[in-house]
Order: structure tokens, then C-alpha cells, then sequence
């Protein structure tokens, strides 16, 4: 039996794959510039769904500022270590770039308990809280990504970019509909679809843009 065995022979493979498969079943569909398309095809490689043609929704001018702060040493706050363990440290370190989950931390705890909200949310106000510009990686927690519109509304936080992918049927749908109408920058799933896996390829994505 033959099958493919290096890693980048895989990846290459599996995006011939997935471009030859778009041109054949979706003949019509046009991207709107070469990195919106590279971020897409990740998110479809990642899950193997081309649902993700239609559904990931990109702010005007995102990609832009985006890069923009990972060139800046921006801080990522994740709503799990999932997301976190999926982008690709070695590049963020490069560009001088921050990361943090705070969901299991000390002080995300007392706060969620005192307040009585979840971890999730918790972990926001603990972001909000720190100085500097921020990007935060939604993949799981609509909690967490209300939590975060209630901080910008009331002026508590301005991130400069909003991944907002989380996944479920209780607020996920709801939680990215109110990030697309707020006048934050966001790359955002429409509907119940994301992950952790989503979040963290979309970053991976533009990392790679920037590198090559």
C-alpha cells in the first residue's frame, strides 16, 4: 500500500486537493484577495468543510490590520488552550508577539467566582485589564466573546483585530452575529460552525501569508 508519508508533501497535496475540488464544485466562486483565500482554504483544510466559502465573514480591511499588529508584537488572548496550542509559537516569537490563555489561571477563577460568570468570561476582564494592543482568538466560548463586545461598549477594551469563530448551539450563531454588527475589526463564522482548531488556523494562516 502507498500512501504519502512527509508532512509538507501532505499539507501541499491536501490544498491541490482542495483547490481542484472548489474550481469543480463551486465554478462561480471568486475570492476577494490571494490572503482572504489562503485563510479560507486553511480553515477548510483544518476541518474538511467547504461550508467555510460561504460562512467566514471578513471585516473591511481586517487582513490589514491584522497584520499590521503581529508585525507590532500585538498580545493574543485565547478563550482556550486549545487555540493556543495551535498557532504556531515559532512565528509569533519572530514578529515579538505575546500570548496567553487565562481561562485556567489563578486570578481568572477568583474573578468568575466572585462575580459568577464563567471562566471564559473571567478571562476577558483579566485581558482587558493588561496594557498594550490586543487580538483576541475566539474558538469555543460565546461568553466570552459577549463579554468582550459588553467591556468594548462600555470603553473598557479596544482590541485591535476580533477572531470570533466559536462553535455551538447555546449563543455561538448569536455572540458572532453582534460581533459583525459592532464596528469591530473581525474575522467571524456565520452560524453555528468554529472551534478552537478554526481559531487558531485562521492565525496560522496569516503567519504563513507573512513569512512567504
Amino acid at each position: 500500500m502507498s500512501y504519502i508519508t512527509k508532512p509538507q508533501s501532505i499539507e501541499d497535496k491536501s490544498f491541490e486537493i482542495i483547490q481542484e475540488i472548489i474550481e469543480q464544485d463551486f465554478p462561480t466562486y471568486h475570492f476577494q484577495d490571494e490572503l482572504q483565500a489562503k485563510v479560507i482554504k486553511r480553515c477548510i483544510h483544518t476541518t474538511a468543510d467547504f461550508d467555510w466559502l460561504d460562512i467566514l465573514k471578513f471585516s473591511v480591511g481586517v487582513t490589514d490590520k491584522l497584520i499590521a499588529a503581529l508585525q507590532a508584537g500585538v498580545t493574543i488572548y485565547t478563550d482556550t488552550n486549545m487555540a493556543l496550542a495551535g498557532m504556531n509559537k515559532t512565528q509569533l516569537d519572530s514578529l515579538g508577539c505575546h500570548y496567553h490563555c487565562y481561562v485556567a489561571d489563578p486570578i481568572t477563577k477568583q474573578i468568575a467566582q466572585q462575580q459568577g460568570i464563567t471562566r471564559s468570561m473571567a478571562a476577558v476582564e483579566q485581558a482587558a485589564s493588561e496594557q498594550g494592543e490586543k487580538i483576541f482568538v475566539f474558538g469555543n466560548a460565546p461568553t466570552a466573546l459577549f463579554k468582550l463586545l459588553e467591556l468594548y461598549h462600555e470603553g473598557k477594551v479596544k482590541p485591535s483585530v476580533v477572531i470570533g469563530v466559536p462553535v455551538g448551539f447555546v449563543g455561538a450563531a448569536e455572540s458572532k452575529d453582534a460581533l459583525m454588527a459592532s464596528d469591530l475589526p473581525y474575522i467571524a463564522a456565520k452560524g453555528r460552525k468554529g472551534g478552537s482548531n478554526v481559531a487558531a488556523a485562521i492565525i496560522n494562516a496569516v503567519l504563513y501569508y507573512m513569512k512567504n
